[in-house]
């Protein structure tokens, strides 16, 4: 059997089945990548609810994984040499589960760098934009006198919708006909923009064609289902 012991986070997740990918997360934008991953692939793994609402990121056994705090992260017991590897940073752990099974990023070296291009774009634009939106609109920012931040943050969220919708005027997923992980890292984020965050109006998602369409597929793929619960938020 996998002796996962080496990593402290183990201490407070207990691994059930250590020779499985263990997973810590929660079903947020960022979480739910990894778990639609997981699920697209069919690579066996066990969910670990970590609880940000209460901190657990936060902990020293958490930290010992993640040193910035931030859920998702993930122990491989089978890495690619031969032993055990720790990875956080979703896109990272996109692009690691597509490489590790040959699933969901192009074999081919140009739309390879392609799809990733479209996955940064997500990490680095789509993410913080629509989760400051989400902070000004729905949780504490909304209470704040000054409404420049949130015009600001829904002004660019807005611009960078309207990116995605020129890139998919006339293809059904980011890189054509291939489904890949620039999908993955894109749907969470914005079906939570205009369902969770309810800011479709801000952002004048109503709009939109192309996206709402991706999004609709996206979100009807049984994979997808099932990793936007994963793991199960508490109560």
């Amino acid at each position: 059997m996998t002796d996962l012991s080496a990593f402290p986070i183990t201490r407070r997740w207990p691994a059930q089945h250590p020779d499985r990918i263990q997973l810590y997360g929660l079903p947020t934008p960022n979480g739910v990548k990894v778990s639609i991953m997981l699920e697209e692939t069919g690579l066996p793994y066990e969910p670990h609810l970590v609880n940000i609402m209460q901190n657990e990121s936060w902990t020293p056994e958490f930290l010992s994984l993640n040193p910035n705090g931030k859920i998702p992260a993930i122990i491989d017991p089978n890495g690619p040499e031969g032993a055990p590897i720790a990875l956080f940073e979703s896109g990272a752990i996109l692009v690691y589960l597509a490489e590790k099974t040959g699933k969901f990023l192009p074999a081919g070296a140009t739309a390879r760098y392609e799809t990733l291009q479209w996955v940064f774009f997500q990490m680095a634009a789509i993410g913080p934009m629509f989760g400051q939106v989400g902070f000004f609109h729905k949780f504490a920012g909304k209470d704040y006198e000054d409404k420049r931040p949130l015009k600001r943050y829904a002004d660019e969220s807005k611009r960078l919708l309207g990116v995605l919708e020129g890139r998919l005027a006339d293809r059904p997923w980011i890189m054509g006909d291939e489904y890949t992980i620039a999908d993955i890292a894109c749907l969470g984020w914005v079906r939570n923009l205009v369902g969770f965050y309810g800011a479709g109006e801000l952002v004048d998602y109503a709009s939109l064609k192309n996206v709402p369409a991706w999004l609709e597929r996206g979100l009807a793929r049984p994979a997808v289902q099932r990793g936007l619960d994963i793991p199960k938020r508490p109560g």
